[in-house]
Protein backbone atom coordinates (compact mmCIF):
# COMPACT_ATOMS: atom_id res chain seq x y z
CA UNK A 1 0.00 0.00 0.00
CA UNK A 2 1.22 3.26 -0.89
CA UNK A 3 2.80 5.66 1.86
CA UNK A 4 -0.68 6.78 3.08
CA UNK A 5 0.93 10.24 4.06
CA UNK A 6 1.96 11.16 0.74
CA UNK A 7 0.31 11.62 -1.93
CA UNK A 8 2.80 11.72 -5.53
CA UNK A 9 1.69 14.90 -7.53
CA UNK A 10 -0.58 15.83 -5.36
CA UNK A 11 -0.80 19.97 -4.17
CA UNK A 12 1.30 20.09 -1.29
CA UNK A 13 -0.35 21.09 2.00
CA UNK A 14 0.48 23.57 4.81
CA UNK A 15 2.29 22.25 7.61
CA UNK A 16 -0.76 22.78 9.74
CA UNK A 17 -3.12 20.69 7.22
CA UNK A 18 -0.25 18.01 7.38
CA UNK A 19 0.57 17.67 10.90
CA UNK A 20 -3.49 17.90 13.20
CA UNK A 21 -6.24 18.09 10.32
CA UNK A 22 -8.11 15.13 10.01
CA UNK A 23 -8.53 13.31 6.63
CA UNK A 24 -11.94 13.44 5.01
CA UNK A 25 -12.85 10.06 3.51
CA UNK A 26 -15.60 8.57 1.31
CA UNK A 27 -15.66 4.70 1.24
CA UNK A 28 -17.60 2.75 -1.67
CA UNK A 29 -17.89 -0.52 -0.21
CA UNK A 30 -17.64 -3.99 -1.21
CA UNK A 31 -18.66 -6.97 0.72
CA UNK A 32 -16.81 -9.23 -1.57
CA UNK A 33 -13.99 -7.17 -2.68
CA UNK A 34 -11.78 -8.34 -5.35
CA UNK A 35 -9.20 -6.64 -7.69
CA UNK A 36 -12.16 -6.10 -10.46
CA UNK A 37 -14.32 -4.68 -7.97
CA UNK A 38 -12.76 -3.74 -4.99
CA UNK A 39 -13.60 -1.32 -1.95
CA UNK A 40 -12.49 1.84 -2.75
CA UNK A 41 -11.36 4.93 -0.33
CA UNK A 42 -11.30 8.46 -1.43
CA UNK A 43 -9.07 10.51 0.52
CA UNK A 44 -8.95 14.39 0.99
CA UNK A 45 -8.38 16.93 2.99
CA UNK A 46 -10.82 20.27 3.96
CA UNK A 47 -8.40 23.53 2.32
CA UNK A 48 -9.46 27.01 2.35
CA UNK A 49 -12.92 25.77 2.29
CA UNK A 50 -13.27 23.08 -0.02
CA UNK A 51 -12.31 19.53 -0.25
CA UNK A 52 -8.95 18.78 -1.83
CA UNK A 53 -8.77 15.00 -3.04
CA UNK A 54 -5.49 13.93 -2.59
CA UNK A 55 -5.96 9.93 -3.39
CA UNK A 56 -7.65 6.57 -3.98
CA UNK A 57 -7.01 3.49 -2.37
CA UNK A 58 -8.25 0.50 -4.07
CA UNK A 59 -8.90 -2.18 -2.08
CA UNK A 60 -9.09 -5.68 -2.73
CA UNK A 61 -9.46 -7.94 0.13
CA UNK A 62 -11.14 -7.38 3.53
CA UNK A 63 -7.60 -7.68 5.14
CA UNK A 64 -6.07 -5.17 3.53
CA UNK A 65 -9.48 -2.64 4.39
CA UNK A 66 -8.89 -3.66 8.12
CA UNK A 67 -5.47 -2.65 7.50
CA UNK A 68 -6.70 0.19 5.91
CA UNK A 69 -9.11 1.22 8.91
CA UNK A 70 -5.71 0.77 12.10
CA UNK A 71 -3.91 3.48 10.28
CA UNK A 72 -2.81 6.16 12.67
CA UNK A 73 -4.05 8.89 11.33
CA UNK A 74 -7.26 10.81 12.10
CA UNK A 75 -10.05 10.80 9.59
CA UNK A 76 -13.72 11.74 9.58
CA UNK A 77 -15.25 9.15 7.11
CA UNK A 78 -18.54 8.47 5.31
CA UNK A 79 -18.95 4.58 4.34
CA UNK A 80 -21.69 3.35 1.95
CA UNK A 81 -22.92 0.59 4.19
CA UNK A 82 -26.18 0.24 6.60
CA UNK A 83 -24.64 0.20 10.06
CA UNK A 84 -27.67 -1.78 11.95
CA UNK A 85 -30.83 -3.57 10.80
CA UNK A 86 -34.30 -2.38 11.28
CA UNK A 87 -35.74 -2.43 14.98
CA UNK A 88 -38.86 -4.52 13.52
CA UNK A 89 -36.76 -7.02 12.28
CA UNK A 90 -34.46 -7.62 15.06
CA UNK A 91 -38.01 -7.69 17.29
CA UNK A 92 -39.03 -10.34 15.13
CA UNK A 93 -36.37 -12.95 15.00
CA UNK A 94 -36.04 -12.46 18.94
CA UNK A 95 -32.36 -11.34 17.90
CA UNK A 96 -30.69 -9.00 20.73
CA UNK A 97 -32.25 -5.22 20.79
CA UNK A 98 -29.26 -3.60 22.36
CA UNK A 99 -26.76 -2.70 19.16
CA UNK A 100 -23.70 -4.37 20.18
CA UNK A 101 -25.34 -7.28 21.44
CA UNK A 102 -27.45 -7.59 18.14
CA UNK A 103 -24.50 -7.44 15.64
CA UNK A 104 -22.19 -9.43 17.93
CA UNK A 105 -24.81 -12.14 17.31
CA UNK A 106 -25.09 -10.69 13.53
CA UNK A 107 -21.59 -11.65 12.93
CA UNK A 108 -21.97 -14.67 14.20
CA UNK A 109 -24.17 -16.46 11.82
CA UNK A 110 -22.93 -17.11 8.19
CA UNK A 111 -24.71 -15.70 4.91
CA UNK A 112 -26.66 -18.63 4.34
CA UNK A 113 -28.20 -18.32 7.46
CA UNK A 114 -28.90 -14.94 7.40
CA UNK A 115 -30.47 -15.19 3.88
CA UNK A 116 -32.71 -18.20 5.23
CA UNK A 117 -34.04 -16.04 7.96
CA UNK A 118 -34.29 -12.88 6.13
CA UNK A 119 -36.01 -14.58 3.25
CA UNK A 120 -38.24 -16.54 6.05
CA UNK A 121 -39.27 -13.01 7.29
CA UNK A 122 -40.09 -11.46 3.92
CA UNK A 123 -42.25 -14.48 2.69
CA UNK A 124 -44.35 -13.86 5.82
CA UNK A 125 -45.49 -10.46 4.81
CA UNK A 126 -47.56 -8.96 2.45
CA UNK A 127 -46.92 -8.14 -1.19
CA UNK A 128 -45.50 -4.25 -0.92
CA UNK A 129 -44.25 -4.37 2.78
CA UNK A 130 -41.88 -7.86 2.45
CA UNK A 131 -39.22 -5.84 3.78
CA UNK A 132 -39.01 -4.35 7.41
CA UNK A 133 -37.28 -0.42 7.00
CA UNK A 134 -35.48 1.63 9.72
CA UNK A 135 -36.75 5.42 10.54
CA UNK A 136 -33.58 6.86 8.08
CA UNK A 137 -34.41 4.54 4.99
CA UNK A 138 -36.98 6.09 3.32
CA UNK A 139 -36.01 10.00 4.02
CA UNK A 140 -32.52 9.06 2.69
CA UNK A 141 -33.88 6.84 -0.25
CA UNK A 142 -31.70 4.35 0.80
CA UNK A 143 -32.18 0.33 0.39
CA UNK A 144 -34.00 -1.63 3.45
CA UNK A 145 -30.22 -2.84 5.55
CA UNK A 146 -31.88 -6.49 5.60
CA UNK A 147 -31.64 -6.55 1.70
CA UNK A 148 -29.46 -9.50 0.57
CA UNK A 149 -30.02 -8.34 -3.25
CA UNK A 150 -29.10 -5.74 -5.80
CA UNK A 151 -27.71 -4.33 -3.77
CA UNK A 152 -26.78 -6.75 -1.29
CA UNK A 153 -26.27 -4.70 1.82
CA UNK A 154 -27.20 -6.96 4.49
CA UNK A 155 -23.89 -8.51 3.32
CA UNK A 156 -22.17 -5.12 3.46
CA UNK A 157 -23.00 -4.77 6.82
CA UNK A 158 -22.16 -8.49 7.75
CA UNK A 159 -18.71 -7.74 6.83
CA UNK A 160 -17.91 -3.92 7.09
CA UNK A 161 -19.22 -3.41 10.68
CA UNK A 162 -17.19 -6.08 12.59
CA UNK A 163 -14.25 -4.81 10.99
CA UNK A 164 -14.97 -0.89 12.25
CA UNK A 165 -15.36 -2.45 15.34
CA UNK A 166 -11.95 -4.60 15.20
CA UNK A 167 -10.21 -1.60 14.30
CA UNK A 168 -11.71 0.50 17.28
CA UNK A 169 -13.46 3.03 15.08
CA UNK A 170 -15.97 5.58 16.24
CA UNK A 171 -19.83 4.93 15.21
CA UNK A 172 -21.10 8.05 15.86
CA UNK A 173 -24.17 7.16 18.56
CA UNK A 174 -23.46 3.69 18.04
CA UNK A 175 -19.68 2.54 19.47
CA UNK A 176 -17.08 4.93 20.88
CA UNK A 177 -13.96 3.72 19.96
CA UNK A 178 -10.35 3.93 20.81
CA UNK A 179 -7.50 6.18 20.00
CA UNK A 180 -4.07 4.87 18.26
CA UNK A 181 -1.17 6.44 18.49
CA UNK A 182 0.36 8.51 15.95
CA UNK A 183 3.33 10.49 14.48
CA UNK A 184 1.69 13.51 14.10
CA UNK A 185 -0.50 13.73 16.98
CA UNK A 186 -0.78 12.32 20.70
CA UNK A 187 -3.83 10.39 19.71
CA UNK A 188 -5.91 10.12 16.51
CA UNK A 189 -9.36 10.03 15.98
CA UNK A 190 -11.34 7.86 13.56
CA UNK A 191 -14.76 8.53 12.66
CA UNK A 192 -16.81 6.93 10.72
CA UNK A 193 -20.53 7.85 9.84
CA UNK A 194 -23.63 5.87 7.37
CA UNK A 195 -22.88 8.00 4.13
CA UNK A 196 -25.55 7.87 1.35
CA UNK A 197 -23.97 8.94 -2.36
CA UNK A 198 -27.32 9.10 -3.83
CA UNK A 199 -28.91 11.64 -1.39
CA UNK A 200 -26.07 14.06 -2.23
CA UNK A 201 -26.48 12.78 -6.01
CA UNK A 202 -30.80 13.92 -5.90
CA UNK A 203 -30.03 16.53 -4.76
CA UNK A 204 -28.42 17.99 -7.66
CA UNK A 205 -30.09 15.91 -10.00
CA UNK A 206 -33.40 15.43 -9.34
CA UNK A 207 -34.82 12.09 -10.24
CA UNK A 208 -32.74 11.41 -12.96
CA UNK A 209 -30.14 8.59 -12.88
CA UNK A 210 -26.72 9.22 -12.03
CA UNK A 211 -25.41 5.36 -12.10
CA UNK A 212 -25.87 2.11 -13.46
CA UNK A 213 -24.36 -1.42 -13.09
CA UNK A 214 -25.09 -2.19 -16.33
CA UNK A 215 -21.88 -1.24 -18.94
CA UNK A 216 -24.68 -0.97 -21.93
CA UNK A 217 -26.13 1.82 -20.08
CA UNK A 218 -23.36 3.93 -18.96
CA UNK A 219 -22.39 7.38 -20.63
CA UNK A 220 -20.00 10.48 -19.81
CA UNK A 221 -22.85 11.92 -18.02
Amino acid sequence: MADPERVKGATPLSPHAEGKNSWLVGCDFSSRPTAKKPIVIAIGTLSGGRVQLLKLERLNSLDLFLEWLVLPKAWIGAFDLPFGLPRELVQTLGWPLGWADCLEHYASLSREEIRAKFAAFCNARPVGGKFAHRATDIPAGSSPSMKWVNPPVAYMLHAGVPLLLKAGVNLVGLHPGHQVESSDSKGSGRVAVEGYPGLLAREILHSRSYKSDDKAKQTPE
